[in-house]
């Protein structure tokens, strides 16, 4: 992964999609203490940033009428189902069986087959392998395809040239692609900025993997969907051990404070991994006190249950 093919990313994710804002808000940085500019990836098409490694994939498929199959808990699921409407792809998404049924509802409304099975990710992705063998669709991993990661860089590239005296960027982590995008980014355009990865203490499985160097399974228990990945992915962990200045732990707990906090204080509704990068920030202010920092709202497609409990 180079920054040669986000370079090359970019001139396709622009043909579709504009730059997303990035504001501070006065009320935000006095709570934090330190000069804070978020990242809006809640503003596109499907209310998450996957969307730009969908369209980069999509964009180069080789065999495009092979269809593709994938599994998600849901972002990754809205934006293959976007990026295979707007190029005219059979695609096929498997979601846990409890997956959040408005999210389900989303992929299904751009046009993608929606299957539900499997008690996690892990069984999705299973079942989401028998349907390739079956059918001869192409299977699409959420972690480990460079096409989806250049894709995503994007938009790190838009931070880094609207702010290079950036100190710190905060990513949130599932798989790890956006912050294995975010270290390629920054060693190009923003070599001191700091890249700290965010995870849920309750799915611990990339920080484990980065702090062990070697690839884990772990219990996949957290509540906030787009950080429920329960297992290190080969592509962006080599690229998170070399670059990452840190990778810290929050709770669901604290990621739903965190929520509250954006809705209040950045007149912005986060899903769970959309509020995470804040929640690292609330939870050390010391360390991040008087800087300049940017965290990314990843995506804004909360739950009925994940609104209510804002309150």
């Amino acid at each position: 992964m180079n920054y040669a093919e986000v370079r090359a990313a970019r001139e396709v994710v622009g043909k579709y999609l504009p730059p997303t804002p990035m504001w501070s808000y006065p009320v935000l940085d006095a709570e934090v203490g330190a000069t804070v500019h978020v990242k809006h990836e809640n503003t596109q098409p499907v209310g998450a940033f996957k969307v730009r490694g969908g369209l980069n994939l999509l964009a180069s498929l080789p065999d495009p009428e092979r269809g593709t199959v994938t599994y998600s808990t849901g972002n990754h699921a809205q934006s293959m189902a976007y990026a295979s409407h707007v190029f005219g792809v059979p695609c096929t998404v498997v979601m846990p069986a409890a997956a959040n049924p408005a999210k389900a509802a989303a992929v299904a409304a751009w046009g993608a087959s929606v299957v539900l099975a499997g008690d996690d990710l892990a069984g999705a992705e299973a079942h989401a392998a028998a349907i390739a063998a079956e059918t001869g669709a192409r299977l699409i991993s959420p972690g480990d395809t460079p096409e989806l990661v250049a894709g995503v860089a994007t938009l790190y590239q838009e931070i880094f040239e609207a702010r290079p005296g950036l100190s710190a960027v905060l990513v949130p982590v599932g798989s790890g692609t956006g912050a294995a995008a975010a270290i390629v980014v920054a060693r190009e355009l923003a070599p001191r900025c700091e890249v700290i990865a965010v995870q849920s203490t309750a799915s611990p499985a990339a920080f484990e993997s980065w702090r062990d160097r070697t690839l884990h399974t772990r219990p996949n228990r957290t509540k906030v969907d787009g950080l429920a990945t329960g297992r290190g992915f080969a592509l962006p962990q080599p690229i998170l051990q070399a670059g990452l200045s840190d990778f810290m732990l929050v709770t669901d707990e604290q990621i739903a404070e965190a929520q509250r906090v954006m809705a209040r204080s950045a007149h912005t509704l986060a899903e769970g991994a959309g509020a995470a990068a804040l929640a690292a920030v609330l939870a050390d202010p010391g360390r991040f006190a008087g800087r300049e920092i940017a965290i990314v709202c990843t995506g804004g497609n909360a739950s009925a249950a994940e609104i209510a409990a804002m309150r």
